[in-house]
């Protein structure tokens, strides 16, 4: 089955400074603020929370179709996305922009300048869905705020199962839009600030949000996921053990994409967040959103070693 996954794709330039960014500041001269430092290195990674996704759930044997938009630059990250197994038709490219772009500068003490170009993200993508079929599976992840408001009422009216995960674009909805958007959700998928946030906005305590959506999966970082369903479901869902932290960005990503492999496979909610906590861990042993692998068997081991028998074969 294929999946739908619409969202931000972007470049990450991350940079260390082998030093405190506070011995340059003059704090009085903080109102003509003038810094230049050398980095110590810089690398570059592809990322973006619909590029992380559908990386995964290509990983997992799912047909992920990449809906978003990219500037002139997306030439190396389609190769990539190619030879990943993404079918990027879905990508609109612009030439006169370039793809969203993030630099992130750290220091010694672990303090972060970072600055964002939203470049192509600011247009949507204005993909059609040709084929388009009621019952397909989706998710809007966080990307572009136009399609992140059309695609909900677009899957509704074609009777999709969607996601809704708004993510880091969450300030920026009114409560009418953000209750429009998860209106009709299969899950509303987001971590237990995110969740906070969302009941303040829409004025509204958690139990309620279900009269939404019909599955609510909170991501808890090292301490799994809770996930409700609104006929009084509530379960947690443990983190699978990793060799190795390197890098927890990434790590929800990876979780949604397990999610989502699971929901193609027939299983319900809960049972397919077990997947997601599985991906999870082995995008977190890698430094980078999209620098993980795993082979079918190296899956179903790590899964079974933290919930019994794989319930299909991958």
């Amino acid at each position: 089955m294929p999946v739908d996954v619409s969202g931000s794709l972007a470049f990450d330039r991350i940079m260390a400074f082998n030093g405190n960014f506070q011995d340059h500041v003059l704090m009085d001269k903080l109102h003509m603020l003038n810094i230049s430092f050398m980095v110590n290195s810089m690398a570059e990674r592809r990322g973006g929370c619909a590029g992380n996704i559908a990386y995964t759930l290509a990983l997992l044997g799912a047909e992920p179709l990449l809906v978003s938009c990219a500037g002139s630059d997306f030439a190396s990250y389609r190769t990539h996305l190619d030879q990943a197994g993404v079918r990027v038709d879905g990508v609109r490219v612009m030439d006169d922009v370039f793809t969203a772009l993030c630099y992130i500068t750290t220091d010694l003490k672990g303090n972060q300048i970072t600055g964002f170009y939203p470049g192509a993200m600011a247009f949507p993508s204005a993909y059609g869905f040709p084929n388009l079929a009621r019952g397909d599976l989706a998710i809007v992840s966080p990307g572009n705020m136009d399609d992140m408001h059309r695609l909900p009422a677009l899957y509704r009216e074609r009777g999709v199962r969607f996601i809704f995960d708004p993510g880091q674009q969450l300030p920026v909805f009114t409560a009418e839009q953000l209750l429009s958007d998860l209106e009709g959700s299969l899950a509303y998928v987001c971590n237990d600030y995110e969740l906070g946030m969302t009941c303040k906005t829409l004025g509204l305590a958690e139990a309620d949000l279900l009269q939404h959506t019909q599955w609510l999966v909170t991501t808890l970082g090292a301490e799994g996921a809770r996930v409700r369903g609104r006929h009084g479901e509530d379960l947690h869902i443990a983190t699978a053990p990793c060799r190795v932290v390197a890098d927890p960005t990434g790590a929800g990503d990876a979780h949604r994409a397990g999610l989502l492999f699971g929901l193609t496979r027939g299983l319900d909610v809960p049972e397919a967040a077990k997947l997601g906590a599985v991906s999870a861990s082995f995008a977190i042993e890698c430094m980078g959103t999209q620098e993980h692998s795993f082979s079918p068997a190296d899956f179903v081991q790590r899964y079974e070693a933290t919930f019994g028998a794989m319930p299909f074969a991958i």
